[in-house]
């Protein structure tokens, strides 16, 4: 009879050990056009980490022709970065527990100020990018749609 129960224990939970050790989900690389449609902003991996940078711009320069720059960074040594390029995703690890990116923070060169941020897919080629102070239930969100 124990012989059978074990036998029963390593069928059903054999499987769920597979299960748990299983990779995390592959992290949503490439670039995303964001939901207002002035920016996209690359995925990539930096190390254990999920970042993004600015790589397109509806209005790449300013009303001289040059390139529009992080005016609003609180730093001011900043200030003279080009936004093209510029990281505004980092520090986001995956969570299999919530199934998205997350503890990671998002700047945004619009106002110069930085949020923590977590990313979850939201749809086929679609994510949800929250931005938040504090707690993520209160914050906002944007819905990213993949870049074809």
């Amino acid at each position: 009879m124990k012989y059978i129960l074990l036998s029963y224990l390593f069928f059903f939970t054999g499987p769920l050990a597979a299960w748990a050790q299983t990779p995390s989900a592959p992290p949503p690389l490439g670039v995303w056009a964001d939901d207002s449609g002035d920016s996209h902003i690359e995925l990539y991996r930096c190390g254990e980490e999920l970042c993004g940078r600015l790589v397109w711009l509806r209005q790449p320069t300013d009303a001289n022709g040059k390139p529009r720059l992080d005016e609003r960074n609180p730093k001011e040594e900043r200030r003279t970065q080009p936004l093209h390029n510029l990281t505004v995703l980092q520090h986001l690890r995956y969570s299999p527990e919530n199934e998205r990116w997350e503890g990671g923070e998002i700047y945004d060169p619009e106002n110069g100020r930085t949020y923590s941020c977590y990313v979850g897919a939201a749809g086929k080629d679609r994510l949800e990018v929250k931005g938040y102070i504090g707690f993520s239930m209160i914050g906002k969100s944007h819905y990213w749609q993949r870049v074809k």
